[in-house]
């Protein structure tokens, strides 16, 4: 669940046991070269601490860990910094979400997918504003616009990455009315502009005729991949009373394999260009 252990600490001290192990070093080895005592590295490898940046770079260079690889557990195990955007919104931005947001950040792919909402890196702030009234607490005006600021600056830093995004929307979120014509026709055209404009987008709509599909159980789902590491990503599954991490490599793939049959069943981009601009 999140709000437990970090997930990124889970991620991070994960890949360096399999490093070690791979290696045939015992845990003595690896706290050798931090001088310190194997409690401290299995409690790292568990998640249940976490790893300064100085640290884990000299594990991974004795470890002999690529480069890329380094840098993508490197900004896993950073907290952000001080001055990182989520941290200006720490009121609105509770500490479990604030590690998917640093985990976003890092990543170098993101796979989503909405059945009823257009997805919060998509969204007009028109449309993300009808989406906090309507939330349990969206009756103060201060905490909705924070929101909605929140979800503008997290975009900002996402939609000008390196990362790629393939996203998936159900039909069914270009149907349903948030916020009134208005609001939805600024939305759609805004969804029509990113499809069409944005390089590093993939953008997908899954009609209704699609019928039963790969993520029928599944509402609201997020992928995270990051460079140059295969065997390192996350499965976040969202809900009201906090989301679902899945960090194991047999369910990250499990999901991956769902989120390309997902795709193979929406209209490709071409065709969702057009539904989105007739529907506007």
């Amino acid at each position: 669940m999140a709000g437990e252990t970090p997930v990124r600490r889970r991620l991070v001290g994960g890949a360096l046991r399999r490093y070690r192990e791979n290696l045939g070093y015992a845990l003595e080895d690896a706290a050798k070269v931090l001088e310190c005592d194997r409690s401290k590295i299995s409690r790292i490898e568990t998640g249940q601490r976490g790893i300064r940046p100085k640290e884990l770079r000299e594990l991974l260079t004795e470890y002999g860990v690529k480069e890329g690889e380094q840098q993508a557990l490197l900004g896993l195990a950073r907290r952000g910094g001080q001055g990182s955007w989520w941290d200006e919104y720490a009121d609105v931005v509770p500490e479990g979400v604030a590690d998917y947001l640093i985990m976003e950040a890092a990543a170098a792919e993101i796979m989503t997918y909405e059945a009823q909402l257009v997805p919060d890196l998509l969204q007009t702030p028109d449309y993300a504003r009808a989406i906090a009234t309507a939330a349990p607490g969206g009756d103060s005006v201060d905490r909705r616009e924070r929101l909605v600021a929140a979800k503008a600056a997290r975009q900002d830093v996402i939609l000008s990455s390196a990362a790629r995004l393939s996203l998936v929307i159900g039909e069914a979120a270009l149907r349903q009315d948030v916020g009134g014509p208005d609001v939805m026709a600024a939305q759609l055209a805004r969804l029509a502009e990113l499809a069409a404009n944005y390089p590093g987008i993939t953008l997908q709509v899954l009609p209704f005729s699609a019928g039963a599909h790969a993520a029928a159980g599944s509402a609201s789902l997020a992928i995270l991949r990051f460079a140059e590491t295969p065997s390192l990503g996350v499965v976040y599954l969202e809900a009201l009373s906090g989301g679902v991490y899945l960090e194991g490599q047999s369910d990250v793939a499990d999901y991956v394999r769902a989120f390309t049959l997902l795709r193979s069943s929406a209209l490709t981009v071409e065709e969702t260009g057009r539904l989105l601009r007739g529907a506007r």
